[in-house]
């Protein structure tokens, strides 16, 4: 199958451009090099040492024997240039990746919260107007997030996109029907992916594109069985509190010997996932494309297991002796929250998810400890804060420093 991976120089989308490429489909990788740019603006690097694309590419054709291609484009920026890509390659599958991912990073500011909207949202729509304009029948494949439904307890099982409801109309008579989940989006970058919802389902409908939206949960763990080929297919291994996940900061605290940083009493529940997992769930999805059909996008979440930060933080304390530490919670959230999801469609297609005790330590902590001498100790916690009462309690502190 020929697979466009937007955004596939990334976190997540470069193993799974080499996971693709690996089980036979024809790749491209369309990413314009933003993330690395971001690294500069932050003055942070991966903890892994992560080569230049080319040097990438070109070591996955040494090693495997396979080909897999870079186009840069600015799929925010430059829809002609993206419509013309599309017309030209014809993709029977699109990987949608490419859009800012962290929560922290956006809500920093005003300005990274504008450059979050303008970068997620028109990428994801010149995307669906591009296939619309060259008459592609693509199926789009977009990875998501769980944060679409918020962090409070909800009083069902989260299901995977739908509510079906009934209500009456104007003679008392019963309707039924489907509607989405409603999203109570906590960050910025949260937003920008409950607004890709409604740009789906309008182009499902009103065009019948054909669009698997995955809600994924957080992803653990950063190596895959294609990335530990060769040192220069490394995975991003980010630590820092803008696109660090919880995880990876405890680790990095942990391998330095610093206490692991909770926000507030720990008692957020978040969704997790393998790096493994990721990568299978996105093959699945893309090769079970012709089960969907235009007028109705099929949601995924895409998650293994659930835990609260302050379970995870007491794994992490059992294990390697890592102490904690409670520190204010940055974000405006729930103090605690309980959270179960369904999962139905992914285990339907073959997924037999790798819980996260079971692989913790064989290579997360590994390649914390291998690398701990780049890190920067100040870079690891999370600052950026959620709302402006927030904001305001945090610089005496920050004054102070």
């Amino acid at each position: 199958m020929r697979i466009a991976v937007l955004g596939g120089d990334g976190f997540c989308g470069w193993p799974v451009a080499l996971h693709l490429s690996r089980h036979g489909h024809d790749v491209t990788v369309v990413d314009s090099l933003v993330r690395r740019r971001t690294d500069d603006e932050l003055g942070v690097e991966s903890l892994t040492p992560v080569r230049p694309l080319p040097e990438r590419l070109a070591a996955w054709w040494e090693v495997t024997g396979l080909v897999v291609r870079h186009v840069r484009l600015d799929l925010a920026r430059e829809p002609e240039r993206l419509a013309a890509l599309l017309a030209a390659e014809r993709p029977e599958a699109v990987v949608h990746l490419a859009e800012q991912r962290a929560a922290p990073y956006s809500m920093r500011d005003a300005a990274h919260k504008r450059y979050t909207v303008d970068t997620n949202v028109n990428a994801t729509h010149n995307l669906l107007a591009a296939l619309v304009e060259v008459g592609l029948d693509a199926h789009v494949v977009h990875l998501g997030t769980m944060g679409v439904y918020g962090y409070e307890t909800a009083a069902v099982d989260l299901p995977e996109g739908y509510l079906h409801v009934s209500y009456p109309d104007r003679t008392g008579a019963s309707i039924e029907r489907d509607v989405l989940y409603p999203t109570r989006p906590g960050s910025v970058y949260h937003l920008t992916k409950s607004l890709d919802q409604l740009l789906f389902q309008f182009y499902a409908q009103n065009d019948g594109l054909r669009i698997t939206d995955l809600h994924q949960g957080i992803v653990w763990g950063t190596q895959t069985p294609e990335t530990r080929l060769d040192p220069r297919l490394v995975n991003r291994f980010d630590y820092d509190g803008d696109y660090g996940t919880v995880l990876n900061r405890f680790l990095v605290q942990a391998a330095l010997g610093l206490p692991l940083t909770v926000h507030g009493t720990g008692g957020q529940t978040r969704a997790f996932i393998n790096l493994e997992d990721t990568v299978r769930c996105v093959r699945l999805a893309v090769e079970s494309g012709d089960a969907v059909v235009g007028g109705r996008v099929r949601i995924m979440n895409q998650v293994a297991e659930t835990l609260r930060v302050r379970d995870l933080a007491a794994m992490l304390h059992r294990l390697l002796g890592a102490e904690v530490a409670h520190v204010p919670n940055p974000r405006a959230e729930a103090a605690e929250n309980e959270l179960e999801v369904r999962t139905d469609q992914l285990r339907d297609l073959g997924l037999e998810p790798i819980l996260l005790e079971e692989r913790l330590l064989e290579e997360s902590l590994e390649t914390a400890r291998r690398y701990a001498g780049r890190v920067d100790p100040a870079r690891v916690p999370a600052t950026a804060c959620w709302n402006a009462e927030r904001r305001a309690a945090a610089a005496p502190a920050e004054a102070g420093r």
